[in-house]
C-alpha cells in the first residue's frame, strides 16, 4: 500500500465527491485509453475524461452511476477538458469502476 500521509476529517471534507450518472460516452479520437463522458451530477452536467477505454465500451457506460470528484481543477487530456475525475479501482493496471449497490439520485453526496 505504501506510506501515505494521514489526513484529518476536515481535509477529507474539502473533497466534493458525488454520484454522477453517465448520460453520454464516446472514445477520444487518437487515444487508445481515453473516453469522454458527459456526467449528470445533479445540478449540472460535466464533461469528464477517463482512461478506461481498454476495459469499457462507451455504449455500455450510458446510464451507469459512478463516484465523481467534482471540485478537481480542470485539466486538458488530448485537447479535451476534463471537469472532474471519476473514481475507479486499479487492479493490476486495469481500471474497474465503482457503483452504488442501489439506485441513488445523480448528485448524491459521497461521505
Amino acid at each position: 500500500m505504501g506510506n501515505k500521509e494521514i489526513i484529518d476529517l476536515n481535509e477529507f471534507a474539502r473533497l466534493d465527491l458525488r454520484i454522477g450518472k453517465i448520460v453520454n460516452a464516446e472514445r477520444i479520437e487518437g487515444s487508445k485509453k481515453l473516453i469522454r463522458l458527459e456526467v449528470d451530477i445533479g445540478n449540472e452536467q460535466r464533461q469528464v475524461v477517463a482512461g478506461i477505454a481498454e476495459e469499457y465500451r462507451p455504449e455500455n457506460l450510458i446510464g451507469k452511476l459512478i463516484p465523481v470528484l467534482v471540485n478537481l481543477k480542470p485539466a486538458k487530456l488530448m485537447g479535451v477538458e476534463s471537469q472532474g475525475m471519476i473514481l475507479a479501482v486499479d487492479v493490476n493496471g486495469r481500471p474497474i469502476l465503482l457503483h452504488p449497490d442501489m439506485e441513488v439520485p445523480a448528485g448524491s453526496k459521497v461521505r
